[in-house]
């Protein structure tokens, strides 16, 4: 069965306050979750959604940020291991991989190369 909701008189849109899109941005962009379900569960448009996270993100400068770190424990030292021990992926769809051997002076080259 289909919903509708319908608003009558002057005022025909929503005011979302601050607290709550911030609620709703920390749901749709949490891990595993689904933009389109969070969405439906609080009653917005997901294109309006992705607005709000654009303003937010140009309010706090959109410049480079910190993106979490995944820590993989492992039965052997990374140093023995053949695959790499850091493996970057940037926006572009560049890749690099870093093997826990490789000389610090090269890392930094490579990452500011890439910039």
């Amino acid at each position: 069965m289909s919903q509708m909701t319908l608003m009558t008189g002057p005022e025909r849109r929503r005011r979302w306050s601050q607290h709550d899109r911030q609620r709703i941005l920390s749901a749709a962009f949490s891990s595993g979750a689904v933009v389109a379900d969070i969405a439906r569960q609080y009653e917005v448009s997901t294109s309006l959604i992705y607005r709000w996270r654009r303003e937010a993100l140009a309010e706090a400068g959109g410049g480079p940020a910190f993106a979490p770190a995944v820590l993989v424990d492992g039965p052997e030292p990374l140093a023995s291991r053949a695959e790499p021990a850091i493996v970057v992926e940037l926006a572009g769809g560049a890749r690099v991989s870093v093997s826990a051997t490789a000389p610090p002076a090269l890392i930094a080259a490579t990452l500011r190369a890439l910039r």
